[in-house]
Order: structure tokens, then C-alpha cells, then sequence
């Protein structure tokens, strides 16, 4: 078994080794899997993740791990803030919206396949424009905080100067 592990340690190296990685391309990667976290569309958000990290030439493997910021016990106040930022911004004009979540608060044992599609049909638009909203606010706060901390984490440049001087 050596063999095998020895051959794959220089790729898997290779892919955790992030000094390679500028604190901008970090962060990018890191803010781009915080956005697809926050989308409804579990179970692919880590192969969106990838796609999308792939195409930019970000550092997949933080890309991935920015998904998982969204992690289960906070993703129902996250969905939950971003259904009610897409009724603010996503017109309701008939009501259906509203009277099918009514209807499912009331009878929540009547909640079947249909009704269950039925339901989402109408939520999907709000829900899509909120999550999108609510993943570009943590997409940017995630970027100024991972940036700060890999530029932090780096240390100061050789060659750069220290405004200090120590005293002799």
C-alpha cells in the first residue's frame, strides 16, 4: 500500500499547498463557493462549485470549502432571509405566494407531492432572487475577511520595508 499512497502525495501536496495562491485568488475562490452555498440548489452545490472554480481558474479545493460555509443548521435561517428578501423584491400581486404558505402553516400533514410542487413553482422566483442577494453579501464579506487573513497569514513581503526601525 506505500506504493500507491506515495504516488498520489505529490497531486494531493499539490492541491493543499496554498502559498502558491495570491490572498486575492484565496479569497475569490473561498467568496465564490460562499455564493453557490447559499443557492437552493443542494446536493450540486459542490460540482457547481468545481465548474465554476474551474472556469475562473480559481483553486477548486477553496472553492469547494466555501460551500460548506452554508453548513445544515444555518442553512434554514439563511433560506428563510432570503425567501423574505425575495417577497420584498419579487412582486406578489395575486397573493398565491403568501396564501400557500398560510395553507401549509395551517395543515402542514396536507402537504403532499403536488401541493409540494405546486408550492415551489411559486416560491422558486423569490427564493432564487433572495438567495442570490444574500450569497453576493456573503460572497463580499467572506472575500474581506479570507483576503485579510491570507495577506495576514503571509506576513509581510520580502522587500517591502517595515516602517518600524529597530532600535539599534
Amino acid at each position: 500500500m506505500r506504493g500507491p499512497l506515495r504516488r498520489l502525495a505529490g497531486p494531493l501536496r499539490a492541491v493543499i499547498d496554498l502559498r502558491e495562491e495570491s490572498p486575492a485568488r484565496l479569497a475569490a475562490a473561498l467568496a465564490a463557493g460562499a455564493f453557490i452555498g447559499c443557492t437552493p440548489f443542494w446536493g450540486v452545490q459542490m460540482l457547481l462549485a468545481l465548474v465554476v472554480a474551474t472556469l475562473c481558474r480559481l483553486n477548486r479545493a477553496v472553492a469547494v470549502t466555501g460551500t460548506w460555509l452554508n453548513f445544515p443548521w444555518v442553512a434554514p435561517l439563511v433560506y428563510a432571509g432570503a425567501l423574505r428578501i425575495g417577497h420584498v423584491v419579487v412582486p406578489d400581486p395575486g397573493g398565491a405566494r403568501e396564501a400557500g404558505l398560510t395553507s401549509l402553516l395551517e395543515h402542514p400533514t396536507a402537504l403532499g407531492w403536488r401541493n409540494a410542487l405546486d408550492l415551489l413553482s411559486e416560491m422558486s422566483a423569490a427564493l432564487l432572487v433572495g438567495t442570490t442577494i444574500v450569497g453576493a453579501a456573503v460572497a463580499a464579506v467572506t472575500f474581506v475577511i479570507a483576503w485579510g487573513l491570507a495577506r495576514r497569514s503571509r506576513g509581510p513581503r520580502a522587500g517591502s520595508g517595515s516602517p518600524r526601525r529597530r532600535a539599534a
